[in-house]
């Protein structure tokens, strides 16, 4: 169990651009003030809507004395919930979150049916593979482009993707990195990537697979239920 806690400075904020400013707490209570980078970021913020409709991957900016800020736009009325993937100096990398509500009335809408193929602009990316519960689970990710199989992905974050996994109700998380690294002689800058992933507990996922390509990062979606 984590000893370390997400502490948002304000739990409710109206709709649109906002700006989220937050500290860890550690053991003691105290602002945590040192991180080890992992994936070129020390630290990574994740922000999800409750029903899994809207998703955000960003990192924060140091302000001074523990705290961080990020800005992005929350369009929608609900509940949302805060993942910080964090490695705090001498301590083991951890993920903690916190619930934040974003005012009005909200309008929970229905996930996708569960499928294969992700459309993103003009790519394409296709899903291989099944979750299984208690097992690390293969899954290759294909990206396409106009049809064509794209074969210079650029590295993102050290690597050339990274996929996130959310159970839908308990918002159960993983964030997975790929099989390989750039640069190491053996990983393909696509048009495959490669993940193993291990899930805890059967039923439905939403996965969602960053990746960068013409300098511009992209973010396929998926519905997927366990075999």
């Amino acid at each position: 169990m984590t000893t370390h806690a997400l502490v948002l400075q304000q739990r409710e904020l109206a709709p649109g651009a906002v700006e989220l400013r937050f500290h860890i707490a550690g053991p003691d209570g105290a602002p945590v003030t040192e991180f080890d980078s992992v994936h070129d970021k020390r630290i990574h913020l994740i922000v999800v809507r409750h029903d899994l409709t809207g998703f955000w991957h960003v990192h924060p900016a140091e302000l001074g004395g523990g705290t961080w800020s990020a800005h992005l736009t929350l369009p929608d009325p609900g509940r949302y919930r805060v993942f910080a993937d964090i490695a705090p100096t001498g301590a083991e990398p951890t993920t903690i979150s916190a619930d934040l509500l974003v005012t009005g009335k909200s309008r929970p809408r229905p996930l996708p049916e569960p499928g294969r193929v992700s459309a993103v602009g003009a790519y394409e990316v296709e899903l291989d593979g099944e979750l299984e519960p208690g097992t690390h689970s293969p899954l290759t990710l294909t990206v396409r482009r106009d049809g064509q199989p794209v074969t210079d992905l650029q590295p993102y974050l050290g690597a050339y993707g990274h996929l996130v996994a959310l159970r839908t109700g308990s918002l159960d998380y993983l964030h997975v990195h790929p099989d390989g690294q750039p640069g190491d002689g053996v990983t393909a800058a696509g048009p495959d990537i490669g993940f193993h992933a291990a899930v805890g507990a059967a039923g439905t996922y939403r996965l969602f697979l960053d990746f960068r390509h013409h300098d511009t990062v992209h973010t396929a979606q998926f519905t997927a239920t366990t075999r």
